[in-house]
């Protein structure tokens, strides 16, 4: 069974220092959050102030009722209903107005944020994406988007807002109507708001569940679905339903105590409302009933206790939103929080190599001096291996799996840095210089060519977003793509599937030779480049290589040695050592591990 997304996410506190981190991209537009502020203040206190033209239109109408000689008094409800609904129209236009300001706000810091976490995770380290599993990930951020989005709208225009209109609407109770009015209110509102946090506490460990069972399927889900071909080979369709269907009965139960715990929720909220209405009500028809009060004034009491539950009721849907929120939130900041292994030094500086052709001493030279390196410290993978490339030199690392031949490629790209010993390219560093301008003078074209779902044309041209039409045809032509290319349907515009699907992996990876070839890189790495590749085509792409590796510095992996007899030094490696090296004639001769593995592949 393959493990879940998080297997650490167990119930802990929440993070509240989630909203630190949020209100720098809230506050960008200032203006706007202060002109939206002020339409939610007018808002409320037109929200307030209705009630009280109810109260007058039903008093008049009451009059109106006892004395009906006096006609006069017929125009003075047409224009309160009137007012009534001018300020009913104007708490909307002004709750509008308000929310579409708020919502640029909203939708900028959502895509700052988002793009904020796109671009950390490509910063972060290759261990941490070998390590990553992509539903729960992806799952992970899309809660954590949305997260954000209800925290930064309904906390400004909710919570806020609620809390004003309580303190405006028990001031208004104690003041005209006296303590006992304001005081059920009171206790009534705090009563609810410790009921919904106390109950919301208790249910969060549910809410977390429910997710961790969410992410845990969806991983489960698409981890098969990637492994199509994988599934169908062993004849495993039912294996992995099983299983999947196993993420989802966690999933269900998960679903089903988050349930029960919202119906208690909901309940105690429902129960302390009903209570707090009756209360008031009964009260306010005594005060009728003894001649202490109007019926307006009745109809006030009730229009203000219905307009504050509503948005009390609310908030308490609010919370226990925020709270599952936050939750979501934790994820997505803690990839933010997570750093990468491999980061530039604070003085890191760019790497300077001459030009292809230029015939100074000052190129493209690679050194690896005494390097030691592990995955686990209990298992060394490069054993102090020392040797160099001289400038515009095509060097071979050949030896069994295992022996560390990748894991060479992965330390010149820096995606590990070495555990001892250092790598220069040019005499420089490469610790000691950016990332991205070392990744800038190197191409590859690995063993595995994965592609983007896309067309053949714009995987091609990712070698060089800039390029221009012809210049990747000319790339296609020199990777002998164009036969392929002109046998399809729809040529160039031709969608290769995810990850390459619709595509051989000799095509595969034609089309990561022709990208690198569009990259025009200074450095050229070849991590089994053929090994997909029938006869013809392989004899094809290396001609086309040797072109393109005139004056520039070559680092060949290779299984097939027949791909790297004409290469100017050959390294052999076993277990993390260098056995043996020397040119192609020269290994021959020596009868030894090169020799022999040379016979084997002939015979």
């Amino acid at each position: 069974m393959r493990p879940s997304s998080y297997p650490d996410q167990e119930i802990r506190s929440i993070n509240w220092q989630a909203f630190k981190l949020i209100l720098p991209y809230l506050f960008e537009y200032k203006k706007r959050i202060a002109f939206a502020m002020l339409c939610l203040v007018f808002t409320k206190i037109a929200s307030v102030y209705l009630p009280f033209i109810l109260k007058d239109i039903v008093d008049t109408l009451d009059a109106n009722s006892a004395d009906k000689q006096n006609s006069a008094l017929v125009i003075v409800p047409l224009a309160l209903v009137a007012a009534y609904g001018l300020v009913r129209l104007s708490i909307v236009v002004l709750a509008e107005i308000r929310d579409t300001l708020f919502g640029r706000v909203t939708e900028r810091a959502i895509r700052r944020i988002g793009l904020k976490v796109f671009r950390h995770l490509h910063a972060l380290d290759l261990d941490f994406h070998l390590n990553r599993q992509t539903g729960g990930l992806s799952r992970d951020i899309d809660r954590g988007t949305s997260g954000i989005n209800f925290l930064m709208r309904f906390m400004v225009f909710n919570i806020v807002p609620t809390l004003l209109e309580i303190v405006m609407v028990v001031t208004i109770l104690f003041v005209n109507y006296g303590i006992w009015f304001a005081l059920i209110t009171l206790t009534s509102i705090v009563s609810y708001i410790a009921y919904s946090i106390f109950a919301t506490e208790k249910r969060t460990r549910y809410v977390r569940a429910a997710n961790q069972a969410d992410s845990s399927s969806n991983t489960r889900a698409i981890d098969s679905l990637l492994n199509y071909e994988t599934v169908k080979y062993f004849t495993n369709e039912e294996y992995e339903a099983q299983a999947y269907d196993q993420q989802l009965s966690t999933w269900e139960q998960a679903k089903i105590k988050n349930r029960l715990s919202l119906f208690a929720l909901n309940g105690g909220q429902a129960l302390i409302i009903a209570i707090a209405m009756t209360a008031m009500l009964a009260l306010a028809a005594s005060e009728v009933a003894k001649d202490n009060m109007t019926l307006g004034d009745f109809v006030l009491i009730n229009a203000f206790m219905m307009q504050l539950f509503m948005p009390l009721n609310f908030l308490g849907f609010v919370y226990r939103e925020i709270k599952g929120s936050l939750a979501n939130i934790e994820n997505l900041f803690g990839l933010l929080a997570k750093t990468a292994k491999v980061q530039d030094v604070p003085d890191a500086t760019e790497l300077r190599l001459a030009g292809p052709g230029d015939n100074s001493q000052n190129q493209a030279s690679i050194v690896f001096n005494n390097i030691t390196f592990a995955y686990n410290k209990k298992r060394p993978i490069i054993k102090g291996i020392s040797f160099s490339i001289n400038a515009g030199e095509k060097v071979a690392v050949v030896g069994q799996s295992g022996s560390g031949k990748s894991t060479l490629v992965k330390l010149l790209f820096r995606f590990y840095d070495v555990d001892s010993g250092d790598i220069q390219i040019n005499q420089q560093d490469i610790s000691k210089v950016s990332q991205h301008s070392l990744r800038t003078h190197i191409g590859i074209v690995p063993q595995d060519t994965v592609l983007f779902n896309d067309t053949l044309f714009n995987n091609v041209q990712y070698g060089c977003p800039t390029a221009s039409k012809d210049e990747v045809l000319k790339a296609i032509e020199l990777a002998h793509l164009s036969e392929f290319i002109a046998s399809l349907p729809d040529g160039l515009a031709t969608m290769v599937g995810e990850r390459g699907l619709k595509l051989s992996g000799g095509e595969k990876q034609r089309v990561a030779i022709a990208r690198t070839i569009l990259k025009n890189p200074q450095i050229l790495v070849f991590d089994e480049a053929t090994s997909s590749l029938d006869s013809h085509s392989e004899q094809a792409i290396l001609t086309a290589i040797n072109e393109v590796a005139k004056n520039r510095t070559s680092l060949v992996i290779a299984h097939r040695l027949s791909t790297i007899v004409d290469s100017d030094n050959i390294i052999v490696m076993s277990h993390g050592e260098i056995v043996e090296q020397g040119n192609h004639q020269q290994l021959l001769a020596l009868q030894g591990q090169y020799s022999k593995m040379w016979q084997l592949q002939q015979s």
